[in-house]
């Protein structure tokens, strides 16, 4: 979701950090550079070994940082310009949500109110009924078979292997196609260059979502 629909500028990693530093009351080292593609809840468990910080009760400790992030994350998005729509998302979102041969889910690391949030910030809510969110797992892999149990059942429709794409900008997401026999879509709109992307293999490797027919082309191959 994050750098393959939206940009947010850093304000979910704020919130977090701030969720941390208000609830162990003391600095933490918050690099992200390796968790593009994770889920919320193994980011925070990682961030916790990072510095040093040991509790028998961690899965309660970090449903209390849940949701002191989303406390932090509802106004650090009230700006209506700090989130960005990545060029081509709202033309491939209309025009799959309303030609009934496409089913829309979200397959997203983000706990699904933080995803909401962020996707209400922009009016994109709308397009995703369905999904599978950091909440469900915190194993990237087990979310997409969830995801799709979800759809099959609000669709009311068999979705068949070869037709369902995972669209993101990282390996993780890559990787969570390719181990659930899914085809994959990477875009370089996040922080991975297409260089990159491309030695992991993807089914295919975009610059971008802009060019919305040659996108609806490839999900029809």
């Amino acid at each position: 979701m994050d750098g393959t629909l939206i940009l947010s500028g850093g304000r979910g990693r704020e919130a977090m950090i701030a969720a941390m530093q208000t609830e162990f009351n003391c600095s933490i080292d918050g690099e992200f550079k390796d968790f593009a593609g994770s889920t919320d809840r193994l980011i925070v468990r990682t961030l916790m070994k990072r510095n040093g910080i040991e509790l028998q009760n961690v899965e309660e400790m970090i449903d209390r940082i849940m949701e002191r992030y989303l406390e932090n994350l509802k106004p650090a998005l009230a700006n209506p310009s700090i989130v960005e729509v990545l060029p081509g998302i709202r033309e491939i979102l209309n025009a799959t949500f309303h030609n009934g041969e496409f089913g829309l889910g979200l397959v997203t690391g983000n706990i699904e109110a933080g995803a909401r949030l962020k996707l209400g910030s922009v009016g994109l809510n709308r397009y995703f009924a369905v999904g599978a969110f950091g909440s469900d797992a915190v194993d990237r892999h087990v979310l997409p078979p969830i995801a799709v149990k979800r759809a099959e059942s609000y669709f009311q429709h068999t979705f068949k292997s070869r037709n369902i794409w995972i669209i993101g900008d990282t390996p993780r997401d890559i990787h969570c196609a390719q181990s659930n026999g899914l085809r994959s879509l990477a875009v370089a709109t996040g922080g991975c260059k297409l260089s990159s992307l491309k030695k992991h293999h993807p089914d295919v490797v975009l610059e971008d979502l802009s060019d919305t027919e040659r996108v609806l082309q490839l999900f029809h191959s």
